[in-house]
């Protein structure tokens, strides 16, 4: 689980972020980097929509989202801030296909 410092709280942040971020599309997932000039732990966001399924299957495409952030959480450099978007797929993909895709973009982009 990502602790309250390690999450995006505002839309005004998210908005940002999608603006703003470098972009890594995969096929499950689209990543958004944005380094920011503050201090501070890197912040993550999710965006889960209906397309994806219903609030059962969003709910779980978005815990799996977070695992696999909680897990790459010390590869990511402080200050940034990363709005994962989950594609309609994401419903049928599996927990290490999702690993994957992420940690791919994450190792792209914020390092």
């Amino acid at each position: 689980m990502l602790a309250r410092p390690n999450r995006l709280t505002r839309g005004t942040e998210y908005k940002a972020v999608v603006r703003r971020g470098r972009r890594c599309a995969g096929a499950h997932t689209i990543t958004y980097v944005n380094r920011v000039e503050t201090e501070g732990p890197a912040r993550f966001g999710f965006i889960v929509s209906r397309q994806v399924g219903g609030a059962v299957v969003r709910n779980t495409v978005r815990r799996r989202l977070k695992a696999v952030c909680a897990e790459s959480l010390p590869a990511v450099a402080d200050g940034s801030d990363v709005v994962i978007r989950a594609l309609p797929s994401a419903a049928t993909a599996s927990f290490a296909d999702l690993r994957d895709e992420v940690s791919r973009c994450l190792a792209r982009r914020a390092a």
